[in-house]
């Protein structure tokens, strides 16, 4: 008769309680879980992964529509379709990474409670399976700027940079709603409202100026914002540099919500299994 090993799971001590060596221990399962949820988010779909495509330019063209031509919003001379797809870009990755991974503990109760894995694995891959639509994106993007001939600058190189800003920024908030939807349910409800009202606050289809003006720098409180002004400045050139103070301000609020987002999941990680 074969013994009955049993796994206690404890919170490591440390500023970032992280085993980094358990998590590569596991990469196979964070890949296998990342591609599987790109296979979930379009499997029985009609036009399958072509939605990866038209969410960004139906999008973009109610933005030209609405804020190009009905509010009459200053884009400073540049296109007002690469003015707001630019800004689509870090958006539409941070709000879907966000839906994805607030729901991935409880979607994946059956694992969680029959077979052990470091558990922020599925958050994390959660995040993780937005990049192919978010490639997709540049890829229409470029398409644009060759289209209404907006030529690259040497800005363009930072690109990566305000790329993996993004990631951070939905990974930590990732790690915060998928650990607290465990025990609070409400949190299915509570993501999408943010989710709608963030697209107002957030500079997509305006420029930050606006705003920066009326609150001051501490507007840059709001990480996405500086991440916009990223994009829009490495993509259309020095006119849309970002408010720098506001950008530190946001990047600040980014590793402060992913180490503690990190402290908070590992921390309760230890009762999913019980309260799932």
């Amino acid at each position: 008769m074969s013994a009955i090993i049993e796994r206690t799971i404890k919170a490591k001590k440390g500023l970032v309680p992280l085993d980094f060596k358990e998590l590569y221990q596991y990469r196979e399962l964070f890949w296998v879980l990342s591609w599987r949820n790109v296979l979930i988010r379009y499997k029985q779909t009609y036009l399958g992964v072509a939605w990866a495509v038209l969410q960004p330019l139906l999008t973009m063209l109610v933005f030209v529509v609405i804020f190009g031509g009905v509010a009459k919003m200053d884009s400073k001379g540049a296109p007002f379709a690469v003015f707001s797809f630019a800004a689509l870009l870090p958006w539409l990755f941070f709000s879907n990474a966000i839906s994805e991974s607030s729901n991935s503990l409880v979607a994946s109760q059956n694992m969680i409670t029959k077979v052990y894995f470091p558990r922020l694995i599925i958050p994390a891959s959660a995040v993780l399976s937005g990049l192919l639509d978010l490639l997709i994106s540049m890829g229409l993007l470029l398409l644009l700027m060759l289209w209404y001939g907006v030529k690259f600058t040497p800005y363009f190189l930072l690109l990566p940079l305000f790329f993996a800003a993004t990631f951070l920024t939905a990974m930590g908030f990732g790690f915060w709603f998928s650990a607290l939807s465990v025990r609070y349910r409400d949190v299915k409800y509570v993501v999408p409202f943010l989710v709608r009202m963030g697209i107002y606050i957030s500079p997509v289809g305006y420029l930050s100026d606006k705003l920066y003006s009326r609150f001051g720098d501490w507007y840059g409180l709001n990480p996405l914002v500086g991440i916009i002004d990223g994009f829009r400045w490495c993509i259309l050139g020095s006119a849309f540099e970002p408010n720098w103070t506001g950008l530190w301000l946001g990047w600040a609020v980014m590793l402060t919500v992913l180490v503690s987002g990190a402290v908070y999941f590992r921390s309760t990680e230890k009762t999913f299994a019980d309260v799932i």
